[in-house]
């Protein structure tokens, strides 16, 4: 904890900021999300296929709209879309605890994906402005008070929404609405200003990214990287249930694959990034990341042809230890690899148009998640229907490979680093 606070006070106070921001941000919506399907289907009756469109419509107005925000904060400035974003939040949040029909719901469930939208996109354009040459230590420092917002929200909203779920909306809202006022009265501007006529321009910006093939080049190598972190919450849990003797012992596991995940995170973030900038290029870290991430799925193989336990025991036992290998290496891949993808991102835009570049990332890794989920879903159901458990995994296994392989030949060829500056689309 001495470390992260010394690299932290290392820092000048919009970097110290945004990691306090980031942290709020991640404990007011993990405290809420978690908990509204349940919400939607158990407290206010609607079918599962509302609850499933209400869900959806939140993470399309996001990951549809990322690329968007980025555009919008580098004609605006970052500090204007963090604000509006976590303003917008703050109503969307409001909104869930206290509507009950189905359009309101939609409404509300589009306001707080669009607010993710715009603040996530500026935040890491802003960190990586003002850390300067910094960069992979911020980002390191911004990745622990991250997953601590994840790891700490749901125990926040499983107390409240013990009380009510509208409790814990209106707590979340509060949050949000604290950090609309801190940051309009804290943060210092900042802006992309040396590119303002394509950032101005109605497509300019976005037109200058989707020109520079290098970095294309990079975000499709790096989708399967976010379809492999995603497992934490669809094949691992599935798995461990699968394999839990009782619904009760499943869900306490659950639990602890994502306490062992977050924990692994907050411990091992900064020490983890400063020994690999030590040993490696920012390259050979990407692709060793790469490489844990696409092995922690060999584990589950071990117990993949296994039943569920009929009660506990030490055997029941062994069979979720598997999986804690497979959380373990999962995380520890994502830890390496997170810092310098982020890096990596700045780079190859070339320090112009960052927060266009991030959304773009983001849109594209997005569109990459649900094509991904979909076919790990089928897997997961082919797995158990036609008798290959084993199947999941050495699909997981292949991506990868197929992505660490991907991130190497572009290191190889050079294709990691910018290239010469290109012209700023107009319109």
């Amino acid at each position: 904890m001495s470390g992260v606070l010394t690299q932290f006070r290392s820092f000048d106070r919009p970097v110290q900021l945004l990691a306090l921001n980031q942290f709020t941000i991640n404990i007011g919506f993990y405290m809420l999300m978690p908990y509204l399907a349940a919400h939607l289907s158990l407290g206010l009756g609607l079918a599962g296929w509302l609850v499933g469109l209400i869900l959806g419509v939140r993470n399309f107005s996001q990951q549809g709209m990322f690329l968007l925000g980025g555009a919008l904060a580098d004609r605006f400035g970052y500090k204007p879309l963090i604000v509006a974003g976590c303003a917008l939040r703050t109503g969307g949040f409001a909104m869930l605890g206290l509507v009950d029909t189905v359009p309101a719901l939609v409404i509300a469930s589009a306001a707080t994906g669009f607010a993710g939208a715009l603040f996530n996109p500026a935040v890491r354009a802003y960190v990586a402005k003002d850390a300067g040459e910094r960069r992979v230590e911020a980002f390191a420092l911004f990745n622990v008070f991250y997953q601590s917002g994840i790891l700490l929200g749901p125990l926040i909203g499983l107390a409240l929404t013990g009380i009510a779920f509208q409790v814990t909306c209106l707590v979340a809202a509060v949050v949000f609405a604290g950090l609309t006022v801190l940051q309009i009265r804290a943060l210092p501007a900042r802006s992309d200003a040396e590119h303002t006529e394509a950032a101005r321009s109605s497509t300019g910006g976005w037109k200058t990214a989707l020109r520079n093939r290098r970095f294309l080049a990079f975000s499709a190598a790096m989708i399967g990287s976010y379809v492999m972190s995603f497992q934490v919450y669809l094949a691992l849990p599935l798995e461990t249930r699968r394999l839990a003797p009782s619904d009760t012992i499943g869900t306490i596991e659950v639990g602890v694959l994502f306490a062992v995940s977050g924990l692994i995170a907050i411990a091992g973030q900064l020490k983890i990034t400063a020994w690999c900038r030590r040993r490696w290029s920012h390259g050979r870290c990407l692709v060793v990341g790469l490489t844990l991430m696409g092995s922690a799925f060999v584990a589950p193989l071990l117990t993949a042809a296994a039943g569920p336990g009929e009660s506990w025991s030490w055997s029941a036992a062994w069979t979720f230890v598997p999986l804690l290998v497979s959380i373990s290496l999962l995380t520890l891949g994502t830890v390496v690899v997170f810092p310098f993808e982020m890096d990596t991102i700045v780079s190859l835009s070339g320090n112009r148009l960052v927060a266009t570049h991030y959304g773009l990332y983001n849109t594209i890794c997005g569109i990459g998640i649900a094509v991904g989920n979909l076919a790990t879903g089928s897997a997961l159901d082919l797995a158990r229907d036609a008798g290959v458990p084993w199947l999941p995994w050495v699909v997981l296994i292949g991506v990868g490979a197929l992505c660490a392989s991907a991130i190497h030949a572009l290191g190889r060829s050079g294709r990691l680093e910018p290239a010469a500056a290109p012209a700023l689309a107009t319109t």
